[in-house]
């Protein structure tokens, strides 16, 4: 297993990362299970875990906690807050009450008294980013929490946020957590960029793309109601049509990229994973099992490089910069509010 620093940091990671957002309701409702992945991992190199409150209403933490029961002090471990945790209004964001609140419940079901590295999942509008660096440097300096960071951040607001920090003398984001695969290359445009400017470690999700660069999904019939991607789109509202004009551009593609795999002497999913850990700026790229036969494949493939020929190939195939699934969806979020004439 290779590892690099996180940012600088001067903490050492794991260049995989065991995500943990599939361990519980949302995936493996099987605890000894998913211990049980947790602990091969950790056997296997894996010195660096990423979780989240909201991870199947905390149980992901939960699951976690008790893994690390033994091993806590050899782990580099990660959650994040802003997601909502219950119906009350003030249960999610980046304020300072809500910070102050979560950080105690996420200690509590993680089972240590510090916090590695404590992530916002997301940009939030309703919050003054100083008022959530305020309240996050305060837990680093209560010991709480090691270092902190963004996660599916635009990179403007980046910047917005070291800038930010600078002036009021706040502790700044040390890491980015972005999506970033094969399909999703939107993050090279400015995101990468802005993370290598600041010495910004990068932790990044999805690299198959929700299973699409396993090869599993091959036809319209590969789609039905009970896959990873159909669930997805019913718990965030989203369309799902097996026969977009989307997924066709994706089977074709699967075939294009399985045809440059085999001449690699690889897998796709190996493929895809030394892809995302191809870019220098990427420090760790985050592999999210639900089941060990999908723990080991990604372990077997956390060694793997790649050649100048075939990451030319595959730039040829999605360029740089560019996305199969369209905006990058962080960006495409602030930009859709932003351009409404209109508050609906």
């Amino acid at each position: 297993m290779e590892f690099q620093n996180l940012g600088k940091t001067g903490i050492t990671v794991s260049r995989s990362c065991l995500g943990a957002m599939m361990f519980g309701a949302m995936g493996n409702r099987d605890h000894d299970e998913c211990i049980g992945m947790i602990h091969k991992a950790l056997d296997a190199g894996v010195n660096f875990i990423d979780t989240a409150d909201a991870y199947s209403g905390g149980e992901s933490e939960e699951i976690v906690g008790a893994a690390l029961k033994d091993r806590r002090d050899r782990v580099v471990l990660a959650t994040k807050f802003f997601i909502p945790m219950g119906q009350d209004p003030n249960m999610k964001g980046g304020s300072r009450k809500w910070i102050i609140e979560e950080v105690e419940s996420s200690l509590r079901r993680l089972g240590t008294d510090y916090i590695d590295l404590y992530q916002i999942h997301r940009w939030d509008d309703a919050t003054d980013i100083e008022e959530t660096l305020s309240a996050l440097t305060d837990l680093v300096r209560q010991g709480k929490v090691r270092a902190i960071g963004s996660s599916m951040f635009p990179g403007d607001r980046i910047v917005e946020s070291q800038w930010t920090a600078e002036k009021m003398g706040f502790q700044r984001f040390r890491c980015e957590q972005p999506w970033y695969s094969i399909f999703s290359r939107d993050i090279e445009r400015t995101v990468l960029p802005v993370c290598e400017r600041y010495g910004m470690g990068v932790i990044v999700w999805s690299p198959l793309d929700g299973g699409w660069l396993t090869g599993r999904y091959r036809s319209p019939s590969d789609l039905g109601e009970k896959t990873r991607l159909a669930r997805s789109a019913a718990r965030f509202g989203r369309q799902f049509d097996p026969e977009s004009e989307l997924h066709h551009r994706k089977f074709q593609l699967v075939e294009d990229l399985s045809k440059i795999a085999a001449d690699a002497g690889l897998s796709l999913a190996h493929l895809a994973l030394g892809f995302a850990r191809e870019h220098p700026a990427v420090t760790s790229v985050i592999i999210g099992p639900r089941t060990h036969e999908q723990l080991d494949d990604c372990l077997a493939g956390s060694d793997v490089v790649l050649s100048k020929d075939t990451l030319e190939a595959i730039d040829a195939l999605v360029p740089p910069g560019t996305s199969v699934n369209g905006l990058d969806p962080s960006t495409g979020a602030v930009l859709g509010r932003r351009v409404r004439r209109r508050r609906n």
